[in-house]
């Protein structure tokens, strides 16, 4: 018998190794010469304060075709929160659905994370593409977003069927391998710890993560293996996607391929099956409920308080409710979660929320 691994054997055995010693003695610290710079948290440092809408989707996110004579649409949209890290992974199966249509022009309806992966692979595959869409980066959803890598189910639990969860995991995996290759500055894309942090020892799983080797190093600390004021940090490596250089770089790869981008809205369906294009990619996310008449899309609002930047912090957190993420462009602190709220206006309360809960946080980290 041959003794030898391959790589995601070897990956799927270490998740389940580090699972069951994160479950046992918390024997692993962070390392004594690790320094954890604090964010200097004060309403002087603020720059700015993003919101977004996450299209979110009672069922999850929606990969299906549907045919209007002689268009065929293919739907790719209702990620919640995880549009930006599910966007390779979806892309690839809106691709194999596009391909199996024989055409060689295709539409793609948005320019944020998801419609930008969609353009760039069916570019790869040969398709002549062309981008409609009425927001352009800077402006789209995903450049609100916080961006790191995290592979959520998405969707409410009680509306989740197998073949979903199926389809899911099999988008993370092809996410999280897509944007391993765009780790570089140039598309600002890189490796990061993150620390989720908790009062209370998180419950034994009933049965191993099946994305849990996503999340290299995955490992349980207790009290005193760690320098945050709380007392259990779960700890393990995340790829961080700085927004406005990343999607300024796939935009950019897709127009040097050839592609086109035109901005415009469609305030009807007729009016988008009106295209030259027999085949249309909708990655519209929430412009769904109105163009295809989805009413499963629900607005969840979220917004960030953006810091002055501060290069010495080099490390996320997430502790019930506040989060912290470390950016070129700023420290990032969330989190908020208002689902059915569709203002774009800052809500100063959950604002304040924030700033006190990390003000104190980061004062009382040693």
């Amino acid at each position: 018998m041959d003794s030898k691994l391959d790589r995601r054997q070897l990956l799927k055995v270490a998740g389940v190794a580090v699972l069951g010693a994160s479950l046992g003695s918390c024997a692993r610290a962070t390392s004594p010469s690790r320094h954890f710079a604090k964010v200097n948290v004060s309403p002087e440092r603020v720059i700015r304060t993003t919101v977004g809408l996450r299209p979110f989707r009672r069922s999850g996110f929606r990969l299906e075709v549907e045919r209007f004579d002689e268009t065929t649409v293919v739907h790719n949209y209702g990620h919640g929160s995880n549009g930006v890290s599910m966007s390779w992974g979806t892309a690839h199966l809106a691709m194999e659905e596009a391909l199996k249509t024989g055409e060689t022009r295709a539409a793609v309806i948005g320019c944020g994370a998801v419609g930008l992966a969609t353009a760039r692979l069916l570019q790869r595959h040969g398709l002549d593409v062309t981008i409609y869409a009425k927001d352009v980066p800077p402006r789209t959803t995903s450049n609100m977003s916080a961006a790191w890598f995290s592979a959520g189910i998405g969707g409410d639990t009680d509306m989740r069927t197998p073949a979903y969860l199926a389809q899911q995991r099999r988008a993370a995996r092809l996410a999280h391998r897509y944007f391993q290759d765009l780790v570089s500055d140039h598309y600002g894309v890189r490796w990061i710890e993150r620390y989720a942090l908790s009062e209370t020892l998180p419950a034994e799983p009933s049965s191993p993560d099946p994305l849990g080797d996503l999340a290299p190093e995955n490992v349980q600390l207790g009290p005193g293996e760690h320098p945050f004021p709380r007392a259990y940090a779960r700890r393990f490596w995340t790829m961080l996607i700085e927004p406005s250089r990343y999607l300024d770089a796939v935009l950019r790869d897709v127009l040097l391929a050839g592609g086109d981008l035109v901005v415009r809205d469609f305030d009807s369906l007729q009016a988008l099956l009106a295209l030259p294009e027999a085949l249309i990619v909708n990655c519209t996310g929430l412009g769904s409920k109105e163009l295809f008449g989805d009413d499963e899309l629900i607005p969840i609002k979220g917004q960030l308080t953006v810091l002055l930047p501060q290069p010495e912090v080099d490390y996320l957190i997430g502790a019930s409710g506040l989060s912290m993420i470390p950016r070129q462009d700023g420290i990032l602190l969330g989190q908020t979660w208002e689902r059915g709220e569709s203002s774009l206006e800052p809500n100063a309360t959950e604002a304040q929320r924030v700033m006190d809960g990390l003000t104190q946080f980061f004062a009382d980290m040693e």
